[in-house]
């Protein structure tokens, strides 16, 4: 007797169902594709208990004919491609005509629907693949579908289905992907009677990214639009202060499609290397349009993956376009105030009482420049020793620093500060009356960096220049009030307060510098004196000799064998062990479209310059000459988009002059 057995028609749907529904997800994905390519404007999800129970999909698109209703749960039944040709170039979210029969099969189905030209609606009911009955009733134009005891004849795959929290959080999830992917679409979601999720459908994916994402989160989003080669990149990124360290928000959308894209995620993050801190990856909602002839989506059972005909002209249009927002971005994040009614050790602002008494080895004055004309002028002539006296209750050492905000009218005006042993002190007495006083409006500071009004080039990246008589609009105007605990410089721009990480600011310049030098060089090679010899898999042979011309391209030179490669140039700059495993890495990449030989010698040249940079980089808790912090300043703001430095961390913090405000209740 034979033993091969020919499966029954119901077992073949259980199988065939298995592949594309596996959860409540699954299930929501498949109806809101059909929605969607029914042309529908508004679509309604609702579930209970993760969606096990019951689901409701209902949508205002064209509907089905009462004829047609039986035949749409069949197994390949569609009305999106009719022949093979149709495969070639497919626009629609659905096309393989696997969703309803399999939604069927593993559930109760109940399908209300009504088309434009129908007096009355027509409602479908099966189970378990089965039309039960099929009726008329009122219903309006469009379609609901309503699945209920989910696997409720198949126990086996009901019972590795996870909590009814767990399975709601997987059916949000992919309605919040839908709901990004279609701005023009207004979306609800429902869960155990609880609006969840309420997009406007206004068509602006800004407004999309509000309702899933909330404010907070879509105020540190950059746009993002570039096209190249027949593809367009048009969306947001994050800022480089607004990364995550897991990749589950980044959302590529292609042509509509969400999928999971290896090419596109590799060029994102590709893009942010010196913009992102390592282990760190950003957020982004990309939507990337291209000919459906170049891409196809029938490569995986969920169609959460596709496979383009050549992977180039997709991963350069996303670096490019990612990279261009990023390094044209100049916005700096906001240092953030608690506004309380008691100060605490969390406020930035703590004034000094005048009773306080304490140890005076931990305490001391910041000084800084003098106080407005209309200050009291009781302290017009105050020497910084007598200033400190008064307020510190006999301390005798106070820190030249940067410019008091003395209030003419009473109230807090001063801060105090710890005390650290690197930061330098001045020492005042009777001997010396006048070192460190305070005189009204000095015509030249004490200290060249100190209060020194400048201009911004208007022009980034432009050589300093001071103009007395260009306008105040043209650039913006700045002075560097001083410094704190010898890390960081205040920076007074325009409305609002900048605090300068010395660091990490002067790492970014270097680094800059440093990069802008090597591109000059970028096509020069070395020749080794004796040949660089590596090891190679027959695979690996035959992946470098057809990407030869690519690799050759960035400076090297080598010769193949079956199982040994040859290296006798390599590109300038890099040590012959780095060389190595670039070359042997550059294969892989370019064969699986995740980047180019350029891109990827210039990023392992860009992280040899890390570490150049950040030991050259003048260091925290230092002291170093005025003309030297200035200097630093005035290339920092030569150049508004150094946001960040090479490893992520944020140059300089903003605080706005309201936000100080209403810190001291004005």
């Amino acid at each position: 007797m034979g033993k091969i057995n020919v499966l029954s028609f119901a077992v073949a749907n259980l199988i065939a169902a298995g592949e594309v529904v596996d959860r409540p997800a699954s299930v929501i994905k498949e109806l809101l594709e059909n929605a969607i390519d029914a042309g529908a404007t508004r679509i309604t999800v609702e579930i209970q208990r993760g969606g096990i129970t019951f689901m409701r999909v209902a949508d205002n698109g064209c509907g089905m004919s009462q004829e047609d209703l039986p035949v749409a749960i069949r197994r390949h039944a569609t009305s999106k491609i009719k022949n093979a040709a149709d495969l070639d170039g497919i626009s629609t979210l659905g096309f393989r005509g696997e969703a309803l029969a399999a939604i069927a099969s593993v559930s109760d189905l109940r399908i209300i629907t009504r088309t434009a030209d129908a007096e009355f609606g027509t409602c479908l009911s099966a189970k378990a693949g089965e039309v039960v009955d099929i009726t008329e009733q009122g219903a309006p134009v469009g379609k609901t579908v309503i699945v209920e005891n989910l696997f409720g004849n198949v126990p086996a795959r009901r019972k590795f289905l996870k909590k009814d929290v767990s399975e709601a959080i997987a059916v949000s999830t992919y309605v919040e992907k839908i709901a990004l992917s279609r701005p023009d679409i207004a979306i609800r979601l429902i869960i155990d009677g609880n609006m969840k999720l309420d997009t406007a459908g206004d068509g602006a994916l800004k407004s999309a990214m509000y309702a899933v994402f909330g404010r907070d989160f879509v105020g540190k989003m950059l746009p993002v639009s570039g096209k190249g080669e027949g593809v367009s990149v048009e969306g947001f990124i994050s800022r480089p202060d607004h990364v995550r360290p897991k990749r589950n928000y980044e959302n590529f959308f292609i042509n509509g499609r969400y999928v999971n894209c290896r090419t596109a995620a590799a060029a994102l993050e590709q893009a942010y290397v010196s913009f992102c801190p390592p282990e760190r990856f950003p957020c982004c909602v990309l939507n990337i349009t291209i000919n459906p002839a170049a891409v196809d989506v029938n490569v995986h059972p969920a169609k959460l993956e596709v496979k383009f005909s050549n992977e180039r002209p997709v991963f350069e249009a996303v670096y490019s376009a990612v990279r261009t927002a990023l390094e044209n971005d100049a916005t700096r994040p906001e240092l953030k105030l608690k506004n309380t009614a008691v100060p605490s050790a969390a406020n930035a602002f703590v004034p000094i009482e005048e009773g306080r008494r304490e140890s005076l080895s931990a305490r001391q004055i910041t000084i800084d420049h003098a106080p407005p004309r209309s200050a009291t002028p009781a302290f017009s002539h105050m020497s910084a020793a007598e200033y400190a006296k008064k307020y510190s209750k006999g301390a005798d050492t106070v820190r030249l620093a940067s410019p008091l905000p003395y209030h003419p009218h009473g109230g807090a005006s001063v801060a105090t500060t710890q005390n650290t042993a690197e930061r330098p002190i001045y020492t005042f007495s009777a001997n010396k009356p006048n070192v460190g006083a305070i005189h009204e409006s000095p015509a030249i500071p004490e200290k060249p960096n100190v209060g020194a009004i400048h201009e911004s080039p208007a022009i980034p990246d432009a050589q300093y220049t001071q103009d007395a008589t260009a306008p105040l609009t043209a650039a913006p105007v700045w002075r560097i009030i001083g410094e704190a605990f010898s890390a960081y410089v205040i920076v007074e721009c325009d409305d609002k307060l900048l605090l300068i990480d010395k660091h990490a600011a002067h790492e970014r310049v270097l680094f800059e510098e440093l990069r802008a030098r090597m591109r000059e060089r970028t096509d020069a090679t070395q020749i080794l004196l004796l040949p660089l010899s590596l090891s190679v898999s027959p695979e690996d042979a035959a992946l470098l000799e057809a990407y030869r011309t690519e690799i050759e391209a960035v400076g090297f030179a080598f010769t193949l064998s079956t199982y040994t490669v040859e290296v006798s140039e390599i590109p300038e700059g890099l040590k012959p062990g780095e060389a190595g495993e670039l070359l042997l890495s550059l294969p892989v990449t370019l064969a699986e479209g995740t980047g180019d030989a350029k891109l990827a010698r210039d990023i392992l040249f860009e992280r040899a310059l890390y570490q150049g940079a950040c030991k050259a980089a003048i260091k925290a808790g230092r002291s170093y000459p005025p003309e030297y912090v200035e200097e630093l300043v005035k290339k920092l703001m030569s150049l508004p988009d150094i946001t960040v430095c090479p490893h992520g961390r944020p140059v300089a913090m903003v605080l706005s002059h309201a936000q100080i405000d209403r810190q001291f209740k004005r």
